[in-house]
Formats: structure tokens, C-alpha cells, sequence
């Protein structure tokens, strides 16, 4: 297989460095040598030294710089998809089918996600990683709703976990979780301090109180606003951060207020001086996914560590493990949101 692709008449099998492929692969995907190398292992220096031997083995020059991008030729992208499934039937080979071994993984993982993910899957996947997989080594960078796509095409991302977007037929998700959002604010608030744990934020006091919310888009608004919108109320949003643990910090020094996804609220509430309050409206639940490229799916790498993230993520899912009561109490006092059909 892997000599058709390569193209009998361009290269002596018996001689070609098989290891070569990798490379390929990776500057097909990343089109940047400092990342390829990032990615198998290697030095930049090394990348372009296998790319230069590849050059001259298949007698093409593969990638052209146009200004600071290296753009591949014709000859390269027609061996994008052939070179990645032979690797991957390799993989699959070479791993004894029912007896692969995550101990034997040598490589880097990058996960896009935002910060949520580095309280509440981290530290957990961190330990369980280290144990079965000790060379292997995880990255995680954050991923935009608008961009994470690009940046699969692109090979940044192994995978990434975001809300429900549409994308290209060659992405792949699978359900993570669904989650409930709370108000936060900091111990002592002077306007908050009649409520007690649990309770609803009085809808007046709610839209009137200053805000900050996560963001990593331009607007000020995030999907609370959303629903409100659709009460015909509005709220005072005057900060903007591209982070959860942003939000808990600056509620915790301010009397701005916040909306955080509930466990997520739960779990930094003691370390940032939180209190955590119910939303004044009603919301869907937030739904999770976790996406990667189609052409990974068969990869037995990449699905040990999809499995094991979806694993450790579906207790945070509140259909089928709801928050307890000694959390959280029954709403009391909430404004019904109507949702769209």
C-alpha cells in the first residue's frame, strides 16, 4: 500500500526511512516545521532535515514558502489522506489489534479546551495518564467555539472539547456532557447578603447588579443573556474575561457578579471565598462534545485518550448524575425562559 502511494516509479522502497512518513504527515497537517516537531518529538533542525531528504527521495520540492507559509504542492497533497491511513492501518498492525498498551505510546497530545476543563478533567486525566502512559505528554490550549474547526484542519488540536457546533463532514463528536449554569458571587456581597446559599437571585437585583462573564468573542454576552432576552429583560454586563477561573477571581475581589458552570462553581467556591446562588430564569443545559478528525478515528492512540476523557467527563453530566441537594436546592422563585423548539 504504502509504495502505490508513494508512486513506485518516484522512490526505492527497500531503502526509503519509513520514518520519514511521520514528518510528511505532520507537515501535510501543520505546514510548520517547529510544530511537527513538537508533536513526534523532534527538533526543528531535525524536521528540516527529514523534509530535506524527502525532497530529494520523491523528487519534489513538497512545500513552497509563500511569505511565512510553507504551501504544499500537488504531488504532496494527493499523499495528505493515504499517508495518514497507512499510518494509522500501521498503528493498528503493529499494536497486536486487542492487545494495545497505552504504556508503549511515545507522543504528544494537544487538547483544545477552555479553562473549565483545567479544574475539572486535568488533573484527573494528569494522574490516570501518568500511570498507564508515563511518555506520553498532554497539552492543553485554548480552543474558541469559532475557531476550534480551523484549528483540527490545521492539526493544533489532537481533539477538542466545546459546545454543539456545526462543522465539516470529516469532524467527529461524541457527547460529553450536559451542565447548569450558577450565580457567584463573593462572601459578604452587601446586596446579597440576606440570601442564603441556594437561593434565587431576585430577577431585579440580578439585571441590575454589575457583571463580568466569559467570553472569547467581541460581544459582551454569553448564552444568559440570551435567555433573558427572551423575558424581555436584560442585565449589566462590564467586564469581559476569556476564562471561568478569571470570573471567580475577579468576583471574589469585586462586588461584581458572576454565572459559572455549577460544578465548576462547586469546585473553586472554598479556594476563592465564593458564595453560589441559583439563576433567577430558567436555562437549558449546556451540552459538551468532544470532537476530532474523522481520519483519527480508527487510530488506537487517539481513542485510548478519547475514551478515557469521556470516562472521567460523564459525571459532570447532571441528567444522569444530578447535582445533590445538599449542593444545591430545588428552584425556588424562578422566572421561566421560554426555549425556542
Amino acid at each position: 500500500m504504502i509504495v502505490a502511494i508513494l508512486g513506485i516509479d518516484r522512490v526505492n522502497f527497500r531503502t526509503f526511512d519509513l520514518n520519514l512518513l511521520r514528518v510528511l504527515d505532520g507537515m501535510l497537517a501543520m505546514r510548520n516545521t517547529t510544530r511537527v516537531g513538537e508533536s513526534i518529538g523532534l527538533s526543528q533542525p531535525a524536521v528540516s532535515s527529514a523534509l530535506r531528504r524527502l525532497r530529494d527521495v520523491l523528487n519534489d520540492p513538497l512545500f513552497v514558502r509563500q511569505g511565512q507559509v510553507l504551501v504544499p504542492t500537488d504531488f504532496a497533497l494527493s499523499l495528505q489522506e493515504p499517508v495518514r491511513s497507512a499510518l494509522n492501518n500501521l498503528e493498528s498492525a503493529l499494536s497486536g489489534g486487542g492487545d494495545f498498551d497505552p504504556a508503549h505510546i511515545s507522543r504528544n497530545f494537544v487538547i483544545g479546551a477552555s479553562d473549565f476543563f483545567h479544574e475539572m478533567l486535568m488533573p484527573r486525566l494528569a494522574g490516570i495518564v501518568s500511570m498507564q502512559a508515563p511518555n506520553v505528554r498532554l497539552k492543553l490550549l485554548a480552543a474558541e467555539t469559532e475557531t476550534f474547526g480551523a484549528m483540527l484542519t490545521a492539526n493544533r488540536f489532537d481533539m477538542a472539547l466545546s459546545i454543539g457546533v456545526d462543522t465539516p463532514a470529516w469532524v467527529e463528536r461524541s457527547p460529553a456532557f450536559r451542565a447548569s449554569n450558577s450565580v457567584v458571587a463573593r462572601r459578604g456581597h452587601k446586596l446579597l447578603g440576606s440570601l442564603q446559599r441556594r437561593d434565587t437571585v431576585p430577577l431585579d437585583l440580578f439585571c441590575g447588579l454589575p457583571q463580568v462573564i466569559f467570553s472569547v468573542t467581541e460581544e459582551f454576552t454569553h448564552f444568559e443573556d440570551a435567555a433573558l432576552s427572551r423575558i424581555g429583560r436584560a442585565r449589566h454586563v462590564q467586564m469581559s474575561v476569556p476564562g471561568y477561573y478569571g470570573v471567580g477571581r475577579i468576583v471574589a475581589q469585586t462586588d461584581l457578579i458572576g454565572v459559572l458552570p455549577t460544578r465548576f462553581a462547586l469546585s473553586v467556591a472554598d479556594k476563592l471565598g465564593l458564595e453560589i446562588f441559583r439563576l433567577p430564569f430558567e436555562m437549558p443545559l449546556v451540552e459538551m462534545f468532544l470532537y476530532w478528525r474523522s481520519r483519527d478515528t480508527t487510530s488506537l492512540e487517539q481513542g485510548w485518550l478519547r475514551s478515557l476523557v469521556l470516562d472521567l467527563l460523564s459525571p459532570l453530566d447532571e441528567v444522569h448524575f444530578p447535582i445533590h441537594p445538599d449542593d444545591r436546592g430545588p428552584p425556588r422563585g424562578a422566572v421561566v425562559a421560554p426555549i425556542p423548539g
